[in-house]
């Protein structure tokens, strides 16, 4: 059985004791669809009127990103530039009430927001694309999976995922009591800006005795945070921690890879990459020793090569 007093999920954490857009919102529903070979980003309305930011370069195949929490596009700048460097196109959006995208009362969950990555896959027209969710994105690409099939989707990638489930019940033994996360939205009420700080040393594992701390890279996560709404933090934080994605797992037929740290002190391996290997019979997974819940930044070049040797395969 774990502790969870003191342990962090989904780049959440609980102690123990900008940038302008390139297009006007306003012409956001007539702006075309890029990937015509230079960087671009853009934005789009959503059916329920929601304005959506996302980045959109290159002209190889599709690898299509989703961001953690409480992060943006931009926590996948090294995967994105790598990748565009090696042929690929390179595809993120800011989740709705993230980021540049705006910020509305209402549809922070898995069905929405894997409703609103479907719209910007239609958009694009993508085929044949791969998917990677990092975090509380991995929930939104087995998601997006699960509600609208496989026919644009070739491959998927898990990267530190909040899959299958986190919350405790009796199916799920041994995930996290309600009472934590409870304790987390409290947290987002008392002081969510020196939260988003504090976070960043467990993230990266900048906690661990000799860690070289980047202070830079913690700044970077916290600028993402903050951009974020609260209205977004707060709810998000139901929405990863309180959605079962068992089901969404088992509908996943193509090629898959899971990568996990085995220092993630956000979500522990055990509950969640080891499981969602086991739901997933064809998939790979990959433990990174030492390997922290920021995988993105702190083992980016073995993550870039993993990814880029997968996408190959």
């Amino acid at each position: 059985m774990m502790a969870f007093h003191g342990v962090i999920f989904s780049g959440v954490w609980l102690p123990r004791g900008g940038h302008a857009a390139l297009t006007d919102p306003a012409k956001a529903k007539t702006a075309k669809p890029t990937g015509t070979g230079g960087p671009v980003a853009d934005r789009f309305t959503t059916r329920d009127g929601t304005v959506l930011y996302y980045k959109d370069w290159g002209s190889g195949p599709a690898v299509v990103f989703s961001h953690g929490y409480p992060l943006s596009s931009d926590a996948w700048e090294d995967q994105m530039l790598f990748l565009l460097q090696n042929g690929y196109r390179v595809i993120a959006h800011d989740r709705r009430g993230f980021g540049r995208s705006s910020q509305p009362a209402s549809g922070y969950d898995y069905d929405t927001f894997a409703d609103d990555l479907a719209e910007l896959v239609d958009r694009l027209d993508l085929r044949a694309a791969t998917f990677v969710g990092h975090s509380m994105g991995g929930g939104e690409v087995a998601r997006y999976i699960a509600r609208h099939g496989q026919g644009r989707v070739a491959k998927v990638a898990f990267v530190a995922s909040v899959t299958p489930f986190l919350l405790k019940n009796d199916t799920n033994p041994g995930g996290a009591p309600l009472s934590v996360f409870d304790g987390f939205r409290a947290a987002v009420q008392a002081d969510r800006s020196q939260w988003n700080l504090d976070v960043t040393m467990p993230y990266y594992s900048f906690n661990r005795p000799g860690a070289k701390i980047s202070e830079g890279l913690r700044q970077n996560y916290w600028r993402q945070g903050e951009a974020t709404g609260i209205l977004a933090a707060y709810l998000a934080l139901g929405a990863f921690s309180e959605t079962d994605f068992r089901g969404d797992l088992r509908t996943i037929t193509v090629p898959t890879l899971i990568v996990h740290g085995d220092d993630d002190q956000i979500v522990p391996l055990e509950i969640s990459g080891t499981l969602t290997k086991k739901l997933i019979p064809q998939a790979r997974l990959l433990v990174y020793p030492g390997g922290s819940h920021g995988l993105l930044h702190t083992d980016k070049d073995r993550l870039n090569a993993d990814l880029l040797a997968f996408l190959h395969s």
